[in-house]
């Protein structure tokens, strides 16, 4: 009895080491099997993991791409003079700037008229006269300023590199709803004196403006049977945007149109909406508007949305203008708008306060 208890022992025991061992080995030659699949595999999960690595720098690469001051080519390395809109200051501070600093090859000078105030018109005859290189522009060729070319041997071209605003602004303490586009065309021309005939108080109305050979934006368009007619007695004349703000800041009853990007931010006057029709006013700025008293602290911004769909009644289009004369004078005003056309110079200019083009 003994034996056979001693025997069917060993036999369990021998039973169990058996299993052990098989137990043992299988899960070795998993291991092994695991160890052999993962070497395999490793040069592929690295390579593509390199390839991930690779299409995603390629995709930022890509996506961080703009053009910029840099890539514009054929920037001639030389100092040039140009002028023009006063409307352009903010863009000659902020953007000219820029340029300069990344392409200092480039040296820009500013040049105002000798005779009458700064602005487009001026300008453009002084590039028209030599004086200039190319000049600045917030309103479009005359037939006038292209037949003056065509006589001298050469074109102009007026390159669009950004967009306005023609804001209308009054003393803060006039009461008026608004103006349409027609009811301020007739104050100017002497036809409408009183804010009463448009809504207001009994006020005469006191419009202020540049001199018309002078002006740096036009209310009357080249194509309308307006444009040319004498502006009214009721119409007093000033240097400059400057001087038309200091003036509205004392008069009631003043009046005076300007770049908007000039006027908006103004705290001591306040912009009226415009409309086509006096039930479609539209503010050339953001609403709500900040009222003279939280200004400075707050200012009103531009109505860019407004401006860049077509619904703000007066645009003002910005234009480099450009001598086509096969000279130095093209390439540099080729190579200004090219510079400002660059994704780099349209963030410059909406930074500036106007609004780009692409």
């Amino acid at each position: 009895m003994d034996n056979t208890n001693q025997r069917k022992a060993l036999i369990n025991s021998e039973i169990a080491l058996f299993l052990r061992g098989l137990i043992i080995g299988k899960v070795l030659t998993l291991m092994v099997i695991g160890g052999l699949l993962w070497w395999l595999l490793k040069p592929n999960l690295s390579t593509r993991n390199s390839v991930n690595s690779s299409s995603a720098q390629n995709f930022n690469r890509l996506s961080n791409y703009t053009s910029n001051f840099q890539t514009v080519a054929d920037v001639p390395p030389a100092s040039f003079n140009y002028g023009g809109s006063t409307a352009w200051a903010s863009i000659r501070q902020l953007v000219d700037s820029q340029i300069q600093s990344d392409r200092p090859e480039l040296q820009l000078r500013y040049v105002n008229p000798v005779n009458g105030s700064p602005g487009s018109s001026s300008g453009i005859r002084m590039l028209l006269d030599g004086k200039l290189d190319f000049a600045q522009s917030s309103r479009p060729l005359t037939d006038e300023e292209k037949a003056i070319a065509k006589e001298q041997g050469f074109t102009l071209e007026q390159r669009q590199v950004g967009m306005d605003g023609i804001a209308v602004v009054v003393n803060p303490s006039l009461n008026v709803p608004g103006l349409t586009v027609e009811q301020l065309q007739q104050i100017y021309l002497g036809k409408i004196t009183n804010w009463n005939q448009v809504g207001g108080p009994n006020l005469p109305i006191t419009a202020f403006s540049q001199r018309p050979e002078d002006a740096d934006t036009v209310i009357f368009p080249t194509n309308s049977d307006l444009k040319g007619q004498a502006l009214g007695s009721n119409v007093q004349y000033v240097y400059s945007t400057t001087e038309a703000v200091r003036q509205l800041s004392k008069t009631p009853g003043g009046v005076y149109y300007a770049s908007a990007r000039s006027v908006v931010f103004q705290c001591s006057v306040k912009a009226l909406p415009l409309g086509n029709t006096s039930g479609q006013l539209i503010p050339p700025y953001r609403e709500p508007m900040v009222s003279p008293e939280q200004c400075p602290r707050q200012r009103n911004q531009l109505n860019s949305q407004a401006i860049k769909n077509g619904s703000y009644p007066m645009i003002a289009n910005l234009f480099v203008i450009i001598k086509q004369n096969k000279g130095q004078e093209q390439q540099i005003g080729d190579a200004y708008a090219n510079l400002l056309l660059t994704d780099q110079g349209q963030r410059a200019i909406e930074q500036a306060g106007f609004v780009g083009v692409r």
